[in-house]
């Protein structure tokens, strides 16, 4: 049998230099450069480098971008505050609120407050709503992503069976969404996690494996 290795980080280079370029006829042509901001709050090493990514990578893709920083110790009415100006600055297209929050801030609060039309994380329960139905909106990074490489690699997935592995909100549960609607995966799907009896054999089975749970070499040949 032979195997063909998705290159992610290749994707993703050719897909940010065809956004550059798009970018760069738009702004040429008289139009918007695209603005994204994102709040961090604290110093966890983990949200500090995947911040220092999306800065680089907006600017590999020709796009403006605002970190803004806030302490940990922040209140939850300066962070809502941040989201309200954000959510009213004609300039900004799109940001994000890096996750996890410190525990005294509530963030489902927080994630309700972004207006769901500049919610780039797609985790606005309207984002969701109208991911679930089909209707055009912001996607989850992660999920995108996979469907991205599916696509970039040309993988059929029309009617193939697709296991998940992960049940969470912002990868597995979306992914499942997203493979199984006619115009994305168009695929048979179904979702495991920690307590399915039948993991082995749902796996055995399947076309399509997306694991989802965080853990390396969870899954083995």
């Amino acid at each position: 049998m032979e195997y063909q290795l998705i290159d992610g980080k290749a994707t993703a280079t050719t897909i940010k230099s065809e956004i550059s370029e798009e970018v760069q006829r738009i702004v040429e042509a008289g139009g918007k450069q695209p603005h994204l901001a994102a709040i961090l709050v604290g110093h966890d090493g983990g949200s500090e480098t995947y911040m220092k990514n999306k800065v680089l990578a907006c600017e590999k893709c020709g796009f403006k971008s605002t970190l803004i920083r806030f302490d940990e110790d922040v209140t939850e009415e300066e962070l809502l505050a941040c989201v309200d100006k954000l959510n009213k600055d004609e300039d900004v297209d799109g940001f994000i609120v890096q996750l996890p929050l410190p525990k005294h801030i509530d963030e489902q609060k927080i994630i309700m407050a972004i207006d769901y039309r500049k919610d780039v994380d797609g985790f606005h329960p309207i984002n969701v709503g109208r991911m679930s139905i089909g209707l055009p909106c912001f996607i989850s990074a992660t999920p995108l992503g996979m469907l991205t490489l599916l696509r970039h690699y040309n993988i059929p997935t029309s009617g193939k069976k697709c296991v998940i592995l992960g049940r969470s909100n912002i990868v597995g549960k979306p992914m499942a969404q997203l493979m199984m609607q006619k115009h994305y995966g168009d695929s048979t799907v179904t979702v495991c996690h920690s307590h399915s009896k039948t993991l082995k054999e749902e796996c055995l089975e399947a076309d399509i494996i997306i694991a989802a749970i965080g853990r390396p070499e969870f899954l083995t040949a």
